[in-house]
C-alpha cells in the first residue's frame, strides 16, 4: 500500500493526532501520561535471551480501540473500563466491546497496517484472549520485546505494570495475576513524546507506533536465571570471564554452572545471598569472532532447575592513541547506517529474522563490516544476525538533537534506565562494539553534565566496550573544522555527522580541499554524511535529489577522507530509504528520507558503487 493519502484519510489521521496532542495539554504541558513518577534506573530488567526461552508467542491478531483523547488513561469509568474488558448485563450502558473490534498484527506498528492510523500518534487500546494452564512451582512473565511509546499492560483487569521507552524489552510478572482457561490480556499503547521523553517532540524518522516486537508469556522455575555475562579478557593468558544471576526464592547458595563444550570449558561457581556468582578461566585454541571470522560459540548455562542456550562470539575492542584495535590488530571500519526499517514499499517497524538478514545483507554485500545501527536499540534479532554475518555495530538510545531536558531528573533517570536495558540484552553479542551516548546535540553545560553523566553509567555497567556519540563539526576556520567539542575528553572514540556540499554553502569542488583537526589523540569516525537520492532521478552533477549528485558527493566526500591521517572509520547516512515527516518535497521526498544507498524497495543507486568500489580498495591510514 501507498500511503500518499487521500485528503479524507490525511482529515481524519490529522484530527486523531491533534485530539490527542490537546489531551496531552495542560498545566504541565510535558505529562501526558497521568502522575508519572521518574523510573528507576537500578531496577532489573528484562531477563536475558528471551528467545532461548520457554513460553508462549503470543504474535498474532489483537482487537483493537482507538482513544485519541485518552480518555481511558484519564478518566476511566464503567462505560470505558477497556483493562477490565467487561461483558455486562444488557441493562447496564457500555460503550465499547472488543469482541467486535477490528483486529492489527502484532508484532507491527499501526502505521502501515491501517491507513487511517498513518500520522496517529495517541493512545491504542490492544486486547487478545489466551488460553493458559498455569502450573504449580511455576512462574511467568508477560514479556514484551518493545512497544512504542509508553505501554501499561493488564490482565484480567489487573495493571501488571508501565514502562516508557519504544525500543528496549520489559516484562512484569503475572504469576498471580494468571488463571487457568480464558485469560484477557489488555495493553494500552501510546505513541506521543513530550518534553521529558527520550526522544523528545522533534526527531528525523517517523514513529511508528505500537506493539513493534514479538511478546511472550515466559515460564519459569521459581528461581530461575535471569541473566548471564561472558566475555573475553587478555593477560598472560585468554580468560573467559563469566557471571550468572538467580532471581528467586533459592537464589543464594546455588551451583551455577556455563559450559562451552568445543573448548571443552565448564565453569562452575556458587552464587552469594544476592544470587551472583562471577567465575573465570584460561582457555586454549580460542578462535576469535571477527567480521572476517564470526565464530560463535555454543553456550549452556544451567542452575539447579533452570537451563538456558545461547550462541556467544569472543573478541576484544580497545582504543589506543588513534587507533581502534580489534583483537589486540588495527581495523578501519567500513560502515553504514541503518534505520530499523525492513525492505519494503511500506516501510514499517516489524522486523523479523528474514527482515534483519535481507537488510544487513545488503550492508555485507557493499563490502561494509560496520554497522551503525541508528537512532536506537534495534531488533534483538538484528544484533543476533549480525553475530552471524560478522558485523561490528554502533548501538545507541535516542538523545537526539537539541529538545532533550538535560536538567530534568525525570529525563536523567530515563536515560540512564533505557541504557541499562539496552545493555542487559545485548551484553551477549560480539557484535556489538561501540556504545553511542548521544546524537548531534548542542554543546551547552547542561548537555555536557547530562552526557559525562550518561557515559559514566555505561562505562560502570560495561567495561568490555568503548562508547562514543555522534557529534557536530563544532569550529570552522576557512576551510578547516576543528572538532573541539569538550564532550571528546570523555569518549573513547571522536565521531562527527559531515554533510558538506549537501547542506550548507560550500559546493562538492569545495569538499576534497576540507581539512580536519582535533586537540583530542583519539580516532574519529565519520558518523554520517551523505546526499539524497530519488531512484531513477537523472540530471546534472550538481543537481540536488537526482543519482548524479548522490554519487558525486560520495566521490567527493572519500577523497576528503582519505587526506585526514586519525581516521579510523566512516558510516555514511543510510543504506536504505527511510519513512520520516520531515521530508517534506512532494517531487523527491513524500515524506521519505532519500538519502540512502538503495531505495526503499531495495534497488540501489549509483552511489552504492562508488562506495563499495572505495570500501574494496581502501584499508584506511593505518595501513599505508
Amino acid at each position: 500500500m501507498k500511503y500518499a493519502l487521500g485528503l479524507s484519510a490525511v482529515l481524519a489521521a490529522s484530527l486523531l493526532v491533534l485530539f490527542g496532542a490537546a489531551a496531552a495539554q495542560g498545566e504541565d504541558d510535558a505529562q501526558p501520561r497521568y502522575e508519572r513518577e521518574a523510573p528507576d534506573p537500578e531496577a532489573s530488567s528484562a531477563m536475558a535471551n528471551v528467545l532461548a526461552r520457554k513460553g508462549e508467542d503470543l504474535s498474532g491478531e489483537w482487537r483493537y480501540l482507538i482513544d485519541p483523547m485518552r480518555a481511558g488513561l484519564r478518566k476511566p469509568s464503567a462505560r470505558r473500563d477497556f483493562p477490565n474488558d467487561r461483558k455486562p448485563p444488557k441493562e447496564e450502558l457500555i460503550e465499547y466491546e472488543f469482541d467486535s473490534a477490528p483486529t492489527l498484527t502484532v508484532p507491527g506498528d499501526w502505521n502501515t497496517q491501517v491507513e487511517e492510523l498513518f500520522w496517529y500518534e495517541s493512545v491504542i487500546w490492544y486486547r487478545k484472549i489466551i488460553d493458559a494452564r498455569p502450573k504449580r512451582g511455576k512462574r511467568y512473565f508477560l514479556y514484551f520485546e518493545g512497544s512504542n511509546y509508553w505501554t501499561e499492560a493488564y490482565l484480567n483487569g489487573d495493571s501488571v505494570g508501565d514502562y516508557e521507552g519504544g525500543f528496549t524489552p520489559f516484562m512484569f510478572e503475572v504469576t498471580d495475576n494468571l488463571n487457568r482457561g480464558e485469560n484477557s490480556v489488555v495493553v494500552a499503547v501510546d505513541a506521543m513524546h513530550d518534553a521529558k521523553s527520550i526522544p523528545s517532540f522533534y526527531y528525523d524518522w517517523l514513529n511508528y507506533g505500537g506493539i513493534t516486537r514479538p511478546v511472550h508469556l515466559i515460564e519459569t522455575p521459581e528461581t530461575y536465571i535471569h541473566d548471564y555475562r561472558l566475555h573475553l579478557e587478555e593477560g598472560d593468558a585468554e580468560t573467559i570471564v563469566a557471571s550468572v544471576a538467580l532471581d528467586g526464592p533459592s537464589k543464594g547458595n546455588q551451583t551455577v554452572s556455563v559450559e562451552i563444550d568445543e573448548l571443552g570449558l565448564t565453569l562452575e561457581g556458587r552464587t552469594n545471598r544476592d544470587g551472583i556468582v562471577e567465575m573465570s578461566a584460561a582457555v586454549s585454541a580460542l578462535t576469535r569472532w571477527s567480521p572476517e571470522n564470526p565464530k560463535l560459540y555454543d553456550v549452556t548455562v544451567s542452575s539447579r532447575r533452570d537451563t538456558v542456550k545461547d550462541r556467544i562470539g569472543f573478541r576484544t575492542i580497545e582504543v589506543v592513541g588513534q587507533d581502534i584495535l580489534l583483537n589486540g590488530e588495527s581495523i578501519f571500519l567500513k560502515g553504514i547506517s541503518v534505520h530499523e526499517e525492513p525492505i519494503g514499499p511500506e516501510g514499517g517497524r516489524r522486523m523479523d529474522w528474514e527482515d534483519a538478514r535481507e537488510l544487513l545483507g545488503v550492508a555485507k554485500e557493499l563490502g561494509s563490516n560496520f554497522v551503525r545501527l541508528s537512532h536506537y536499540p534495534h531488533n534483538e534479532r538484528t544484533l543476533r544476525v549480525a553475530d552471524e554475518l560478522g558485523l561490528l555495530v554502533w548501538s545507541e538510545i535516542p538523545v537526539y538533537w537539541e529538545e532533550i531536558r538535560y536538567t530534568e531528573p525525570y529525563t536523567k533517570a530515563l536515560a540512564k534506565r533505557m541504557y541499562k536495558d539496552s545493555v542487559n540484552r545485548d551484553y551477549n553479542r560480539a557484535s556489538v562494539v561501540i556504545w553511542g551516548v548521544a546524537n548531534e546535540t548542542p554543546i551547552t553545560d547542561a548537555r555536557n553534565v547530562f552526557l559525562k553523566m550518561l557515559i559514566d553509567h555505561v562505562r560502570a555497567m560495561d567495561s568490555t566496550r568503548v562508547i562514543s556519540a555522534a557529534l557536530n563539526k563544532n569550529t570552522n576556520r576557512g576551510n578547516t573544522f576543528i572538532v573541539e567539542d569538550p564532550l571528546g575528553e570523555h569518549l573513547d572514540i571522536i565521531s562527527v555527522n559531515e554533510y558538506e556540499g549537501w547542506y550548507g554553502r560550500r559546493t562538492l569542488d569545495d569538499v576534497p580541499g576540507l581539512v580536519w583537526k582535533t586537540p583530542y589523540d583519539k580516532p574519529m569516525l565519520f558518523s554520517e554524511f551523505g546526499a539524497g537520492a530519488l531512484l531513477g532521478a537523472r540530471g546534472e552533477r550538481l543537481e540536488r535529489f537526482t543519482e548524479e549528485h548522490q554519487a558525486a558527493f560520495y566521490d567527493v566526500t572519500l577523497q576528503m577522507a582519505e587526506q585526514i591521517p586519525f581516521l579510523r572509520g566512516i558510516s555514511p547516512w543510510i543504506l536504505k530509504d527511510f519513512r520520516s515527516p520531515r521530508r517534506w518535497h512532494g517531487r523527491y521526498q513524500e515524506y521519505w528520507n532519500r538519502k540512502g544507498l538503495i531505495a526503499e524497495t531495495g534497488e540501489k543507486k549509483p552511489a552504492f558503487d562508488v562506495l563499495q568500489e572505495w570500501y574494496e580498495t581502501y584499508d584506511g591510514p593505518a595501513s599505508e
